[in-house]
């Protein structure tokens, strides 16, 4: 739990103008970011697809059987990608567009089944669609870090940013970019207390979702 969960990021990341979605689960027990069928997860073959069945250690946590999974999809992994279709659909309807800012944090060092094992952590990263990422939001948070004197990953150490499957390569008008924050920024690693530069990346972290929206 301690290595696995996005610390404060429903704080770090909160905006009182924006529709807020965020998962009421830890990820240890349904990760609604990954893929429901295993078989298009690719971090299902270290048993940390949609619903962990091994930690980062690769010990067995918990045996996920049929009616278990069904149950845990049904009830919590759906309802949340649910929530997340109406708010898109909300903003489409009265807007004629959306942008999904996808949040998280990562550790300063690799965990031991991450794809990339550089550890040569970026301050920041984003995550981009080739679909539903226009070039000018890669450009403007490019510049904006860069101003800021971090270092940004673009799809590095994770890729990718979520879109509801319904609009899922069929509506570039659903825009999305992930950003990710090394927890080293805000964090006293490898512990789960604030940082006395918490207050100061929660800044940062607010200056940039207001830039993303002035350029939707």
């Amino acid at each position: 739990m301690l290595k696995l969960t996005d610390w404060y990021t429903h704080d770090l990341f909160f905006s009182e103008d924006d529709i807020t979605v965020k998962a009421s689960f830890s990820r240890v027990f349904c990760d609604p970011e990954r893929f429901p069928d295993d078989n298009m997860e690719v971090m299902a073959k270290f048993g940390m697809g949609v619903l962990y069945e091994r930690n980062d250690d690769g010990q067995l946590i918990r045996f996920i059987n049929a009616e278990l999974r069904e149950h845990i999809l049904n009830e919590y992994y759906w309802q949340h990608h649910k929530t997340l279709n109406i708010a898109v659909k909300k903003q489409l309807h009265k807007f004629g567009k959306a942008l999904i800012l996808d949040c998280h944090s990562f550790p300063n060092q690799p965990f031991k089944r991450d794809l990339d094992q550089q550890s040569d952590c970026p301050d920041f990263n984003i995550g981009t669609d080739s679909y539903h990422t226009p070039k000018h939001l890669i450009d403007v948070s490019t510049n904006f870090f860069s101003k800021k004197g971090y270092s940004l990953g673009v799809n590095k150490p994770y890729k990718g940013s979520i879109v509801p499957l319904e609009y899922y390569g069929k509506n570039k008008n659903v825009q999305t970019i992930m950003l990710e924050i090394n927890r080293k920024l805000y964090l006293e690693e490898p512990t789960n207390q604030k940082s006395e530069n918490y207050k100061h990346i929660k800044i940062v972290t607010k200056e940039f979702i207001n830039l993303m929206k002035t350029i939707l």
